[in-house]
């Protein structure tokens, strides 16, 4: 095939994969707004709470679940998905029957002790919605081991008018609450799932004969928890400085920082969407023993991602006074002097991900790991001193050492991983 048509082909992939994220984030995103809008504030609050501990079991569930289907079914697995994805759907009903119980008993007990804000219906109605909302991501996934973020979109889409449907239906039948809102939430998400999953599993090729579901939950667990400890690693930078800095510098510097940070978002989902795309892809690579691939592979994702955050950091910084004046309605224009200190970390941020994404398919996890571990204790050690003297520039530049110090550290592991996986395999190009 030509040079021409498989870029186009890529584009095209990669514009699906973008969608997908764009659609599903953008949608819980107008969900907080509406919910803000139409809920008293304690019932708000109880979402929110709530929702914050969904976020909690979605990490367990990232890492130990999602990560390695990615990794596994592009890679050891790929000539057995079928049978693969069978066994990934038992662990995540063991997975839900947990949460189902755990919730509910908290459900139980916040009922008794007669909690009021409608957190005793948040928690009954996560209980129905958390396993719902997971099958879907697991769906989703799926779409992206056989290469089809076009499906991933269309069930995105659907997802997306099921749930703002059900919100307005909600609304105008004023029962609204935060019981409602889980519900209507999970019915979305476990429709959109069952229907993906209709889809893909008859169109999956029978294959060879698949791990049980021991073998593949042992499998899952040895990668992921070094995931999981890598995953809370990066955190630890990302997030520890708002609390320092709202108790040194007082809460009004921690909004400040969160007003800088949240241009920064539109990049991380960006690399969420790719990650979901390339990840399988690399894995393959990686299987098939295309040592060379890879390594060009890791060298492209490097110089575009860098190039990608440069072009849109340099356009962002052109017109910093308009986006703050649209965003924030001329709210934190006193600190937008600090955005080109923003943009470097983000710039380096970004250079890490090709190595991370080729790293996670070679099956190298604990290497992550180790370099998030080492950036986050870097980040702390210069981070915290330079909040003390010099305030939120300080807690930025504590950021961009993490993500200079990842970056480095990720090369090194890189080329020192790439060297291992060449002498157990061989080079095929």
């Amino acid at each position: 095939m030509a040079l021409a048509g498989k870029v186009g082909i890529w584009v095209r992939r990669g514009g699906f994969a973008v969608a997908d994220q764009g659609l599903v984030s953008s949608s819980n995103f107008a969900v907080s707004i509406l919910l803000a809008r139409w809920l008293e504030a304690d019932q708000y609050g109880a979402f929110a709470l709530v929702f914050a501990l969904f976020l909690l079991l979605s990490m367990l569930y990232q890492c130990l679940l999602l990560e390695p289907m990615s990794v596994f079914g592009g890679g050891a697995y790929r000539a057995e998905l079928k049978s693969y994805l069978r066994s990934l759907l038992w662990i995540h009903a063991a997975i839900s029957a947990a949460v189902l119980l755990i919730l509910g008993a908290m459900a139980g007990v916040a009922e008794l002790r007669q909690d009021t804000g409608g957190l005793p219906g948040a928690l009954a109605g996560m209980s129905f919605a958390a396993p719902c909302i997971l099958l879907f991501w697991l769906a989703r996934r799926g779409c992206y081991l056989i290469t089809s973020p076009g499906s991933a979109a269309a069930g995105a889409v659907l997802y997306c008018v099921l749930m703002i449907a059900g919100f307005w239906l909600a609304y105008r039948a004023n029962r609204l609450s935060p019981l409602a809102a889980f519900l209507v939430i999970g019915a979305a998400a476990l429709l959109t799932g069952c229907a993906l999953l209709a889809w893909l599993i008859p169109s999956l090729d029978p294959g060879l004969p698949g791990p049980t579901m021991r073998a593949t939950w042992a499998r899952h667990w040895q990668y992921g928890r070094w995931a999981l400890g890598g995953s809370i690693a990066s955190w630890v930078p990302a997030y520890v400085f708002f609390p320092v800095l709202g108790k040194l510098s007082g809460l009004a510097s921690a909004g400040e920082l969160k007003a800088l940070m949240n241009l920064a978002a539109p990049l991380t989902q960006v690399q969420a969407a790719f990650t979901m795309l390339l990840l399988p892809y690399a894995a393959r690579l990686r299987g098939e023993g295309r040592r060379r691939k890879l390594a060009r592979l890791t060298r492209l994702l490097t110089v575009a991602t860098m190039g990608g955050c440069t072009a849109y950091w340099a356009s962002v910084l052109l017109l910093r006074s308009s986006i703050f004046q649209l965003l924030y309605r001329g709210k934190y224009l006193g600190v937008a002097q600090l955005l080109p200190l923003v943009a470097i970390g983000s710039i380096l941020w970004g250079g890490t991900f090709g190595y991370a994404t080729v790293l996670r398919a070679m099956e190298r996890p604990r290497l992550i790991f180790q370099a998030y571990g080492a950036a986050a204790a870097a980040s702390l050690a210069i981070g915290l001193p330079a909040v003390r003297m010099y305030g939120l520039s300080g807690a930025i530049w504590g950021m961009n050492v993490s993500d200079a110090t990842a970056l480095l550290l990720l090369w090194i592991m890189m080329r020192t991983a790439a060297r291992a996986i060449g002498d157990e395999t061989g080079d095929k190009g």
